[in-house]
């Protein structure tokens, strides 16, 4: 269940607040960013999740994202993925695509059934075949974003390295 604070949809830009919302893992557990805000700040990666095929680009941000695990941890940083979907059979698709990939404490991959953070944060890319735009956010503990980043496209992605940078040079 998505939680909004905000009556009407937009996407949430530099200097505003990041509407709250509760998602649940693979396996089930439910996660909600302000609870996660609480305790670190924020890089919130949305993917393009299932468009009727696993995204190769998502695999490997993904990979990108977890491989640098341990500078997020360095920076007391939690990054939450967003894998937006259908709901049929979104937690077999989800698993699929967390195979091979060792997501540990402080990286935490949530479902997001029928689009509904993604409609929340107004990242749907409806087309046939899209799911939503790959985006990133950076949330401080306040909530406030201070970094965001949206491909209207397929590249243009976030990488690590340039997360990492931006949460450096902010200390």
């Amino acid at each position: 269940m998505v939680m909004a604070t905000l009556a009407v949809a937009a996407t949430p830009d530099v200097g505003g607040k990041a509407p709250d919302f509760t998602l649940a893992t693979v396996e089930g557990k439910k996660v909600r960013l302000s609870d996660v805000m609480a305790t670190s700040p924020v890089v919130l990666v949305v993917l393009r999740g299932f468009p009727s095929y696993q995204c190769p680009s998502c695999n490997v941000q993904a990979q990108d994202f977890i491989k640098n695990g341990e500078g997020f941890a360095a920076v007391g940083t939690r990054v939450v993925m967003i894998y937006p979907s259908p709901p049929e059979d979104l937690a077999g698709k989800a698993t699929a695509f967390q195979a091979n990939k060792p997501f540990q404490n402080g990286i935490d991959l949530l479902l997001d059934p029928g689009y509904e953070f993604t409609s929340l944060y107004d990242l749907r890319w409806n087309e046939p075949k899209e799911t939503a735009y790959a985006s990133t956010f950076l949330i401080d503990r306040a909530g406030m974003i201070f970094f965001r980043k949206i491909s209207k496209g397929h590249g243009g992605r976030t990488k690590a390295a340039e997360i990492l940078e931006v949460l450096n040079n902010r200390k």
